[in-house]
């Protein structure tokens, strides 16, 4: 089977934010919590919210990881290149297909928020935030060192899960339970971010302070996916570089669905 071309993969990470932001934030937007006209309150929670980005990168890794990788986060994609998964000249256009992907994905939620005839887009489009648009009050200081921490960890779970070493075809389950534990840890903390694309999505639908709070949701996400681009092979003494491959053959040749990073 032939490698994907340059314009197929970035195809599927614009598809693949488009999804994540659409599936996660609007669960949030949509979904986390609202009274019926009876009165009666319901809604998914902060577990179903959690549960939803978790299932949204699960579905979108399974869907399009063969073709480009399965980023959808532009922290996944610098940590890749730094552990030797992807060509660096892909990272810019990954970073911009994921960028415009995940405005689409706000700009989605938008439209279709907007037609609730109560719908006010300022402070509740699933914006992340520290301070006073942090959810849980937490400072500046506190949403770096999660955003940091909680962005290696991912990689650190990306990069194993999508080794020659591991099991083939679980890599999607993997990373898409590893996203549900990292919102329930911290979407009191930033709203979670982990993903400056998604970030970048709804911030500007939201306005609020979180435009200006912006920088924090690419600095912190990207510092945290260069630690764990540089540690990983490292600790676990395994550089693999695939060059001009975005996955691996064996990936596209497998009955499994699988991806690779």
């Amino acid at each position: 089977m032939p490698v994907p071309t340059m314009l197929h993969r970035i195809a599927a990470e614009l598809f693949g934010t488009f999804w994540l932001v659409l599936g996660g934030c609007g669960s949030a937007v949509f979904a986390a919590s609202f009274v019926t006209a009876d009165a009666v309150s319901l809604g998914i929670g902060f577990l179903g919210v959690a549960l939803a980005f978790g299932l949204t990168v699960l579905t979108a890794v399974y869907a399009f990881g063969t073709v480009s990788g399965g980023h959808f986060n532009p922290a996944v994609t610098l940590g890749a290149a730094i552990a030797g998964r992807i060509e660096w000249k892909a990272v810019l256009p990954y970073w911009l297909s994921q960028v415009v992907g995940g405005l689409l994905g706000g700009l989605t939620i938008f439209v279709i928020a907007s037609g609730r005839p109560d719908f006010d887009p300022v402070g509740n489009m699933a914006a992340n935030g520290f301070g006073d648009l942090s959810p849980g009050g937490f400072s500046l200081w506190s949403v770096i060192i999660a955003e940091v921490v909680l962005t290696a960890v991912f990689l650190w779970v990306i990069l194993g899960a999508t080794e020659d070493r591991a099991p083939k075809g679980f890599a999607g389950l993997a990373i898409g339970l590893c996203l549900t534990l990292i919102h329930l840890v911290s979407i009191p903390i930033s709203n979670t971010s982990v993903n400056p694309a998604r970030s970048t999505g709804v911030a500007f639908f939201n306005a609020d302070g979180a435009p200006a709070q912006l920088w924090v949701f690419w600095l912190a996400p990207l510092i945290g996916a260069a630690i764990a681009g540089v540690l990983y092979p490292l600790v676990f003494g395994r550089r693999e570089a695939l060059a001009e491959r975005p996955v691996r053959e064996d990936a596209l040749d497998t009955a499994e669905p699988a991806t690779d990073i």
